[in-house]
């Protein structure tokens, strides 16, 4: 796979599309300006609460992929998207196995660091809160560490091919994202109480984590 970096604007970022003439696979490794709320595609901005997000001079935009409401730093946070053409040998026209390679390819860089991890393999799963925050539920492909959630995935699928997005943390506090939505303060608390331990992080290991995926994923 090609790799390419890219920083700057988080709004740029996931205005990006999957090339008509996409070749060879490519890892976009983005590294933000700025942290962000990311919405996903069925969202609106409304979902936001403008005055904490202007207060927290966080950015909000909404990807292309679905899924809930994502928080994002650039120095508690690694954000990765893998881009694949349909000739790729990893494509699955299943929508739920398209996502099993690369999430063994984020447990074997847990691996390395000493992380051992368990692959999600089965369907979308419907909990009170996963419609609006995505480390409230568990979608295929994703990674677990000791049943909570490491490493959430995303995708769009074009005629073109498919974008995977993919984010972990260093570590998960859901008032991260939860202070950045529009809530009541009742649903704020039973939000936070639920999702405590729905996910988890890797600690200080974050940059070793980056290192560690992208040797796995780089040709």
């Amino acid at each position: 796979m090609l790799l390419r970096h890219v920083t700057g604007s988080i709004a740029d970022f996931h205005a990006r599309t999957i090339p008509d003439d996409l070749a060879v696979a490519e890892v976009w490794s983005f590294e933000p300006s700025h942290p962000a709320l990311v919405l996903g595609s069925a969202q609106d901005h409304t979902v936001a609460d403008a005055a904490a997000t202007t207060a927290r001079h966080v950015d909000v935009v909404r990807r292309r992929s679905g899924g809930g409401a994502v928080f994002v730093h650039p120095a508690r946070s690694v954000w990765l998207d893998v881009v694949l053409p349909r000739h790729d040998p990893h494509w699955s026209d299943d929508v739920r196995e398209a996502t099993y390679w690369l999430g063994e390819a984020w447990q074997r860089a847990l691996a390395t660091l000493g992380v051992s991890s368990e692959l999600y393999r089965g369907g979308l799963e419907q909990t009170p809160w996963g419609r609006l925050v995505c480390f409230a539920a568990l979608g295929p492909g994703e990674v677990l560490v000791d049943d909570s959630k490491l490493v959430g995935i995303s995708q769009r699928r074009t005629k073109a091919g498919a974008r995977f997005q993919c984010i972990a943390y260093d570590a998960w506090d859901p008032y991260d994202v939860l202070d950045l939505l529009d809530l009541s303060p009742a649903d704020r608390s039973a939000a936070g109480a639920d999702l405590t331990d729905r996910a988890t992080g890797v600690g200080p290991r974050l940059a070793e984590l980056r290192t560690a995926i992208l040797a796995e994923l780089v040709d």
